[in-house]
């Protein structure tokens, strides 16, 4: 998952960068697969959709803002999460099970006080994870 071949032949790796929109919007810590020698960028297909709503939401003049896209995105998250220092000796797989616990919980707290805006949140993240199926091997 994290390397690809690029166009050139050569490996792309994946990063956490910052994507500029407009000259005005800073989306810090997306996922982008990089060229070391042609520099070639492509967004992490994964994360894409996301991304792409996000941007939708900005319109076309957005105002000059910062935004973390781990807060949107749990692949992401995960990402951000993985290449901490503080967590460099933690298992990926801990990482992961404790994130996903950790949304279960919100999930149950989100039910409970029936906040269904909440709710669709939180299966909208649980489902990224899902839906990816991650393991170690990807990180």
């Amino acid at each position: 998952m994290l390397q690809k071949q690029c166009k050139c032949g050569k490996a792309m790796t994946i990063r956490l960068r910052t994507v500029i929109y407009q000259n005005k919007v800073e989306i810090e810590n997306v996922p982008i697969y990089s060229c070391g020698s042609c520099s070639r960028s492509e967004v992490f297909p994964e994360v894409k959709p996301e991304l792409t709503g996000l941007i939708g939401t900005l319109g076309s003049k957005p105002g000059k803002q910062q935004m973390q896209f781990e807060d949107i995105s749990e692949i992401a998250h995960l990402m951000v999460k993985v290449t901490e220092k503080k967590r460099a000796a933690d298992p990926v797989e801990m990482i992961i099970d404790e994130r996903i616990n950790e949304l279960l919980d919100l999930l149950l707290l989100a039910q409970s006080l029936e906040d269904e805006a909440w709710i669709a949140d939180l299966r909208k993240r649980l489902s990224q994870i899902a839906s990816r199926s991650l393991t170690a091997r990807d990180f």
